[in-house]
């Protein structure tokens, strides 16, 4: 039978504005799983899963940390109830710890896909855009504009980072990435990744130029509470 929500110790109620369950749900079909798999990661039964992805007012703590760990996201961007608001205002973690992060790790993170910011030159300048990414063998893949500002950085060495902030716990990480910005004009290879690793622009409109990052040189941090 599946726990209900006065059931949880310590529970508390979500945030107003939080749209947790469909943030939930959305999570769960993106990583192509099912919600007895999700439960089964998060430790809660599938019948539980289902009321909080359908109606949950109170959950616990202990329950979106294990949900979002089991998503591979964080409890913030589960809540979503603070979108509007800039990241990073709360105080820092207890005994906070900056540390590296493995290289491993690092490509698993970026292998995630989502939203990261294209840094390169341009004759005003160093400029950084936003891009939906999606990551394809050993490179980062974007989509843009033809003529459009991020077209420019093609053919020319950018960098690339990528980061996550977990509000709630005052934790987050980031990669930084150097490579060299290159155009995929083949057809074929066009298909191959709209099939495959289509990043999807939310801009939406003609964005057909496609777009290579090589992966030179990649870092990662992490910073976490010590306790």
């Amino acid at each position: 039978m599946a726990a209900e929500p006065d059931d949880e110790a310590g529970s508390s109620r979500v945030p107003p504005g939080s749209d947790l369950g469909r943030r939930v749900a959305q999570r769960r079909e993106e990583l192509g799983l099912t919600r007895e798999e999700t439960a089964a990661r998060a430790g809660m039964d599938a019948g539980y899963l289902a009321y909080v992805e359908s109606r949950a007012g109170v959950v616990s703590l202990q329950t979106l940390t294990a949900l979002a760990g089991a998503l591979g996201t964080s409890v913030s961007a589960l809540l979503g109830g603070v979108t509007q608001h800039p990241p990073g205002g709360g105080s820092p973690a207890r005994a906070p710890v900056l540390e590296e992060l493995p290289l491993a790790e690092c490509w698993e993170k970026l292998a995630a896909g989502g939203i990261g910011r294209v840094v390169f030159a341009r004759s005003e300048g160093l400029e950084a855009a936003p891009v939906n990414y999606r990551f394809a063998g050993d490179a980062i893949i974007f989509r843009t504009a033809a003529g459009g500002v991020l077209a420019s950085a093609v053919g020319g060495e950018v960098a690339f980072e990528v980061d996550r902030i977990d509000e709630a716990r005052n934790e987050g990480w980031s990669i930084l990435v150097r490579g060299m910005a290159e155009p995929v004009t083949d057809p074929q290879e066009q298909q191959r990744l709209r099939e495959s690793a289509d990043p999807q622009p939310w801009p939406g409109g003609g964005r057909d130029t496609w777009v290579r990052i090589r992966l030179g040189t990649i870092s990662g941090r992490r910073i976490r509470s010590g306790l």
